[in-house]
């Protein structure tokens, strides 16, 4: 699973013009899924995501968690997180899962994130045409790859 996470004072996702899901403090986090990701990616990104300490402690210093600090969590979907761009201008999405295989793990790391954070996280819609919109806190933004784990 590829992540990009980022920290927010607000974040929401709109579907047909509708909001969908919105948070205030926490993190925004966008979700690329592939087929050989599996159980063990979901638990380790699951606690990555929620203990980052990427939150301002009282002295100004990243070294709080989302979960210490009392934030939220907006998950969504997104397969274009694994474009290929080496050939020509048009990226491949050969590397993301298919939607059939793609929606039993993205489901599985929404159960992660609730247990891991302690409460329930907000979602987009996964297939879905959506309109993401973010203020990047900070800004801060991480980039989570499971299959380079550094």
């Amino acid at each position: 699973m590829r992540t990009v996470v980022q920290r927010v004072s607000q974040a929401s996702v709109m579907i047909n013009g509708q909001i969908k899901s919105a948070i205030n403090s926490g993190l925004l986090v966008l979700l690329g899924i592939e087929d050989s990701d599996n159980d063990q990616d979901i638990a380790w990104l699951g606690k990555k995501i929620t203990q980052l300490r990427i939150f301002d402690d009282n002295q100004g210093i990243m070294n709080l968690s989302v979960k210490e600090v009392g934030g939220e969590i907006l998950l969504i979907s997104q397969f274009t997180l694994h474009a290929l761009t080496k050939k020509g201008n048009r990226p491949s999405y050969i590397r993301a899962s298919k939607p059939e295989i793609a929606i039993i793990t993205y489901k599985k790391m929404i159960h992660q994130l609730n247990i891991d954070l302690g409460k329930p996280i907000q979602t987009g819609e996964f297939g879905a045409d959506m309109k993401v919109s973010l203020v990047n806190d900070g800004p801060v933004t991480i980039f989570i790859d499971t299959k380079n784990k550094e």
